[in-house]
């Protein structure tokens, strides 16, 4: 098995000790686990009380069968078994689980998988197949009579993440979807500026991206904008406009009333609302003198439209959205429709979710249905 994240960690829990007794997981890091470790900031965030299907980019249908097949209650009920228990924390991400730490959840597994041979600070440079797979590392070659590829996607270069499952599938013919960094932060063009000299203040807001309206807190930064509805906001985003509604449940028109310099009026911090101010070319001064254009322009909160310029890179996305299509993947047991034998788990799939532990619940839930398929060949 190449790759020590959260399919190939759970895949290697869930399959039959007896039945198969030559179990090995294949890693570039020196420690299992180690994307698990930084995530949810080192809280990990593993799943989400609200997750469906329209959660995810990918095929739905495929979706909505594999967190069926283990859903999060599964998932939470492992967990506990395994003495991790985690909660709701609103404050940081509306809906999700985070644990206690993230070093809980590499503990538990590392547990669960003292049976398993580990090749650690391994990178794998090809796979060949003759009757039996060749896994050729930097430090000798492995053979296999199953290999499973969960080694994820380009994001997170820093943990050792490569191309890899890509290569292993274009090479045994399978098609890879447009591979793109998703749950990131965007860069932004010279109107939005303004943005960049607010880096480090947060504000909650809401999105609106492709006909879809997400909630949560935006952070400004020194290159554009982050914080978690601007990362599920750029999974949908394509190149285009998106927009933002600065003033979630409340009405302007309440708000442009009376006589206050409109910085007293707006419940925003101060330099918000400066910098918003000048970038709308409006002096901050008492509501009743403002014209009707002004007024217009301060309107743009409720809907402020614009293009992000891009995004930060795989260097600081969470997730690479696109990958090997699965329609070339048997939905059943995730055995490549190209090459008997061969699997394809995680985030190298066509499936990505929001932000909020979707990603990991989908993880977890195609790997058990992976095992326990492979436990019945």
């Amino acid at each position: 098995m190449i790759g020590a994240g959260a399919s190939g960690l759970m895949l290697a829990s869930s399959l039959d000790k007896k039945e198969f007794k030559n179990i090995c997981l294949i890693d570039t890091n020196a420690k299992v686990g180690a994307k698990i470790k930084i995530s949810g900031g080192a809280k990990c965030n593993i799943t989400n009380e609200l997750v469906t299907e329209k959660n995810y980019l990918g095929d739905r249908s495929f979706v909505k069968e594999l967190l069926k097949n283990y859903t999060k209650d599964d998932l939470l009920k492992f967990l506990n078994k395994n003495n991790v228990f985690p909660k709701l924390n609103p404050k940081i991400v509306k809906g999700t689980y985070f644990c206690n730490s993230s070093q809980d959840v590499v503990d538990m597994f590392t547990k669960l998988t003292t049976h398993v041979k580990k090749y650690l600070n391994t990178k794998v440079v090809d796979v060949e197949h003759n009757k039996v797979f060749k896994i050729k590392t930097a430090n000798g070659t492995i053979e296999a009579k199953k290999l499973v590829v969960a080694s994820g996607g380009l994001s997170f270069a820093t943990l050792g993440a490569s191309s890899i499952a890509y290569d292993i599938a274009r090479k045994f013919g399978h098609t890879i979807e447009k591979l793109e960094p998703a749950l990131v932060g965007f860069t932004v063009q010279k109107d939005q500026f303004w943005f960049k000299n607010l880096s480090g203040v947060s504000t909650y807001v809401n999105t609106f991206v492709e006909g879809k309206r997400f909630e949560g807190s935006m952070l400004f930064a020194h290159k554009g904008c982050s914080g978690p509805v601007i990362l599920t906001t750029s999974l949908y985003w394509k190149k285009g406009k998106l927009a933002i509604d600065f003033l979630p449940n409340k009405k302007i028109e309440n708000l442009l009333k009376g006589n206050r310099k409109i910085s007293s009026a707006l419940p925003f911090a101060k330099r918000f609302t400066q910098e918003f101010l000048k970038s709308i070319d409006v002096e901050d001064k008492a509501i009743s003198s403002l014209s009707e254009e002004e007024k217009t322009k301060l309107k743009m909160l409720k809907y402020y439209e614009f293009a992000p310029a891009g995004n930060f890179g795989y260097t600081k996305a969470e997730v690479t959205k696109g990958g090997i299509s699965t329609e070339e993947i048997n939905h059943n047991n995730f055995e490549s429709l190209k090459q008997k034998d061969l699997y394809f788990l995680g985030e190298c799939l066509d499936i990505t979710g929001e932000l909020g532990g979707f990603n990991f619940q989908i993880a977890f839930s195609s790997a058990v249905t992976c095992a326990r398929n492979i436990n019945k060949s």
